[in-house]
């Protein structure tokens, strides 16, 4: 899709390389000496992501679907900056939240109410901001008394919650989720996705990576099917998923 006028979000031609080591070097002197030798250093370039292109309106709702290892969440990472991007270009016009993996950003010593504060402060909010959000944040996570226990005590799905919790009162411009509803109970997914929609209403963006096509179709505008790196479909969820769909078989055969 080309870009717009109001295209908060602009990726052009991006590339990333890994490099898959079959035998790593252990050390800089171990590296030095391989050099010098037949068949020193082996590695092979893995390209996860191949010339991906889109761009994202405000308020508007991205899927992403794709096998395991298709570039799902390494797209999602070069949009967070988490990762560097080995060529191309990433427009961001406004301020990016993430929900990506299980306890990214949390100090795990901390209990979830420091958390709170401190992931408020990560992602911008003023000290009177966290404080006025804090009840609705910990009402919202419903944790009950481990809101005071450190989060290394915590599940999988407490985290979520958590996590959740928070970057629903940041009032970002862009919310990048990377599987991390598949985690935890299903009276909580109830509980999120009309807040998902809500903050959709509100004129936040989205890009959502999931395996759950049911949620994808649900909540997304359009969905962009990943195979390699490549995208392979970009458009209305139906006819993107109706597409997948078959692949997806053929995979887990």
């Amino acid at each position: 899709m080309s870009p717009g006028p109001d295209a908060i979000l602009e990726v052009e031609g991006v590339w990333r390389k890994y490099r898959r080591w079959e035998r790593r070097p252990t050390s800089l002197k171990d590296a030095f000496v391989r050099i010098f030798q037949r068949n020193g250093l082996v590695y092979e370039d893995f390209w996860a992501l191949k010339d991906v292109s889109f761009s994202l309106r405000r308020g508007e709702a991205l899927g992403i679907c794709g096998g395991n290892g298709s570039g799902k969440s390494t797209l999602l990472k070069v949009l967070a900056n988490i990762l560097p991007m080995s060529h191309g270009r990433v427009t961001v016009r406004g301020k990016i939240t993430t929900l990506l993996d299980l306890g990214t950003g949390f100090l795990p010593e901390l209990t979830g109410r420091e958390n709170i504060a401190l992931n408020g402060a990560i992602m911008g909010l003023s000290g009177a901001e966290v404080a006025s959000h804090m009840e609705s944040i910990i009402e919202f996570a419903d944790l009950g008394s481990f809101i005071n226990s450190p989060i290394k005590t915590y599940s999988a799905g407490m985290y979520m919650r958590l996590g959740f919790a928070i970057a629903i009162h940041v009032n970002a411009d862009i919310l990048l989720i990377d599987e991390i509803l598949a985690v935890g109970d299903e009276e909580f997914h109830r509980k999120c996705i009309p807040e998902l929609k809500r903050m959709q209403r509100n004129g936040t963006s989205m890009v959502i990576a999931s395996h759950a096509l049911g949620m994808l179709s649900e909540l997304c505008d359009r969905v962009m099917w990943l195979n390699g790196g490549r995208v392979m479909m970009d458009g209305p969820p139906a006819e993107v998923l109706e597409r997948y769909s078959p692949h997806l078989v053929v995979a887990n055969d």
